[in-house]
């Protein structure tokens, strides 16, 4: 009882009217990607209008579990609203789910599509894990997480498309994990006015840049190289990802619409006086990966 009055569950709904309350649910997390996610949001309108209120549902989940760690005062109660949504989806599988519009929505998506448990799963588990302030020790941890989140997410919106294929997962987990590496590195500017920093230790070592160094906005050389090794790395993974597209199903390519990575690297060195800016590291082309 105390995890969900933590959560201020959604206000009840008609239970005895399905369709009302899947209606519901599908527009609560509409609403709340649209406003804690607006690329996911975009990126979800361009899929194909059947996978479209299942998207927005796995989209909602992720918005959840990404915002507990920088909602909760204690890591106490980041672990019971996590330990609350591993327990929604153990329910959701049962056909029993808590009646919480996205737990609602991501049943619908479920019975759908016969979503796999373990991509939910390992969402939670590495959000959980990430409660902790603990910087990166080196790339390969970050790529971890990413690889357990944001591709972890990939799988699932492949699942909606109706996508069983390996060459496919094989790209989706060369993307999360891209996208994951430049949603870090966009994070740096939030994470340095409360003095963190979460970049990979190794390469932050290898520059003798300190985390100082980024919470005051220094524009010294070795941050730059710093950054740009980080960037090289999402480079490198987009460009296998890349790699498969001749082998791919077509219709698998809407699932990689959130990709909006660009060629970093040419953000980086556009000019002399570049300037430590996140929105430089996310353009607006929807479908680079593909080469469009």
């Amino acid at each position: 009882m105390a995890v969900r009055a933590l959560l201020k569950p959604w206000a009840p709904v008609c239970r005895d009217n399905t369709r009302r309350n899947s209606g519901q649910a599908a527009g609560y997390c509409v609403e709340l990607v649209r406003k804690r996610d607006y690329e996911g949001f975009l990126c979800t309108l361009l899929l194909p209008q059947e996978s479209q209120n299942s998207v927005f549902a796995l989209r909602a989940l992720n918005v959840e579990l990404s915002q507990v760690k920088d909602s909760v005062s204690q890591k106490s109660l980041g672990l019971m609203r996590m330990q609350f949504w591993r327990d929604a989806v153990q329910d959701i599988y049962k056909e029993t789910p808590p009646h919480h519009p996205v737990a609602l929505a991501l049943s619908q998506a479920v019975q759908r599509h016969r979503l796999t448990k373990r991509w939910f799963m390992r969402m939670i588990d590495a959000r959980e894990q990430n409660l902790d302030d603990r910087t990166y020790r080196n790339i390969q941890e970050l790529e971890t997480y990413a690889e357990n989140t944001q591709s972890s997410l990939l799988y699932l919106i492949l699942e909606t498309l109706g996508i069983k294929d390996v060459q496919a997962d094989h790209a989706a987990s060369h993307i999360g994990k891209a996208q994951g590496i430049i949603t870090c590195m966009r994070a740096v500017p939030y994470h340095s006015s409360r003095r963190q920093v979460f970049l990979p230790i190794d390469i932050c070592m290898l520059h003798r840049a300190s985390q100082e160094d980024f919470i005051r906005g220094s524009l010294e050389k070795n941050v730059k190289d710093v950054i740009f090794d980080i960037a090289s790395q999402a480079h490198v993974h987009l460009e296998h990802a890349r790699s498969f597209k001749k082998r791919i199903p077509k219709s698998a390519f809407p699932a990689f619409n959130i990709t909006s990575l660009q060629d970093v690297h040419q953000c980086i060195e556009r000019a002399p006086s570049w300037r430590w800016d996140p929105a430089d590291l996310w353009e607006s082309d929807m479908s680079p990966w593909i080469g469009i």
